[in-house]
């Protein structure tokens, strides 16, 4: 079997801590060869020109590429992303294209896969969200031709989606791998790193809904009325930049020069990891707060609709967007406690589950020409 040549794409800090460890996995590998495509908001100073993260890594190969347009126009930033990403796979001619989630660069690595006979595999696929990412993530699920999903449950979607049994892999989800890492960070050099003065702190990640993009600011604002009534500390990480983001950084004003928050645009993964691992609790709509947290036994105070209809932990707090019922929620982390359970997530070996898959397969012929499976 000749090398390999894989290319993943990676839009965000959250895809990126996602397929970190599969590439990493790869890096070393005899039969394979990894391509990392960076776009989206990693090239974005706003939100922490997080490309440093990825370069950080070591990987030897790295592509940039600036799709970003405007907030209100992902679909021009999917066609601008198509025309890119399209330009370096043909290029580089890989054997397999790997995205993931739900966002719009995943949405185009898989048009450019599929339409250009390149087989694409999509990592977390079969979940439900909500809002505009769930229509995206099922739209890449139809155009991957292979599934690398967190449970039973997801790959049970996709069969019902229509999806080939024998192309569907249950590995778990890939940062689980990085989770339990003895490489993370201690808590004292990420303090000192970032300057975080907190001995005890809540973690705040709070994204715009897109579909709700008319009243993210009230939202927002709601959200940081409660946080101001409140006497607790906060780490607090920019939103992704999808629409409505604008509204959530315009709230975040009124915080940034009070001495009970520190306000970054992003946070190195691991670091991250042990940021949230030794908080009180994380609050927000962040998936961080319904995959992660649970796993370190940390409260989640998970407010309003983006994560409706996620695989939710028993302990859970929810909320919606009123002030005064953020504030009750944040009044009932003081009790919470929150037992680890049986992981839905899997069990820190994704990687392994990966490679493991990929040496079965069968390139020249692995199911370029879908079908639909009928139940």
């Amino acid at each position: 079997m000749s090398n390999k040549k894989i290319v993943f794409l990676t839009g965000t800090r959250a895809d990126f801590g996602k397929i970190k460890s599969l590439i990493q996995a790869l890096e070393n590998h005899q039969k394979y060869t990894p391509y990392v495509f960076v776009t989206g908001m990693h090239l974005m100073e706003k939100y922490g020109y997080t490309l440093i993260e990825v370069e950080r890594s070591g990987f030897k190969h790295i592509e940039t590429f600036k799709n970003h347009t405007h907030e209100t126009t992902m679909d021009l930033t999917l066609a601008k992303t198509i025309n890119g990403f399209s330009t370096y796979v043909k290029k580089i001619n890989p054997d397999l294209i790997v995205v993931h989630g739900d966002r719009v660069e995943a949405l185009a690595g898989a048009i450019v896969g599929s339409l250009n006979n390149i087989l694409v595999a999509h990592i977390e696929g079969g979940e439900v969200s909500g809002t505009i990412d769930e229509l995206i993530r099922h739209s890449v699920s139809k155009m991957s031709h292979l599934h690398y999903v967190a449970n039973d449950l997801a790959k049970k979607r996709l069969l019902q989606m229509g999806e080939s049994n024998k192309n569907i892999f249950v590995i778990g989800s890939p940062d689980v791998d990085i989770m339990f890492s003895k490489n993370l960070p201690t808590l004292d050099k990420v303090k000192s790193y970032y300057e975080i003065p907190f001995n005890n702190y809540g973690v705040l990640m709070y994204h715009p809904v897109t579909t709700e993009s008319e009243n993210m600011e009230m939202y927002a604002n709601n959200l940081v009325d409660a946080l101001l009534e409140d006497d607790k500390n906060y780490v607090v990480i920019y939103p992704n930049n999808d629409l409505g983001s604008t509204s959530i950084l315009k709230s975040y004003k009124r915080i940034e020069k009070h001495n009970r928050f520190r306000i970054f645009p992003s946070i190195r993964f691991e670091y991250f990891l042990t940021l949230l691992k030794q908080s009180d609790f994380i609050i927000g709509n962040s998936s961080a707060g319904i995959r992660e947290a649970p796993y370190y036994g940390i409260p989640t105070i998970n407010i309003g609709t983006r994560q409706e209809n996620r695989s939710m932990h028993p302990h859970i707090i929810h909320s919606d967007y009123e002030t005064k019922n953020i504030c009750h929620a944040i009044n009932q982390t003081k009790t919470s406690k929150v037992k680890k359970e049986n992981p839905l997530f899997g069990y820190g070996n994704s990687a392994e589950l990966f490679i493991e898959s990929l040496s079965k397969l069968s390139f020249k012929d692995g199911g370029i020409q879908k079908q639909f499976i009928d139940i």
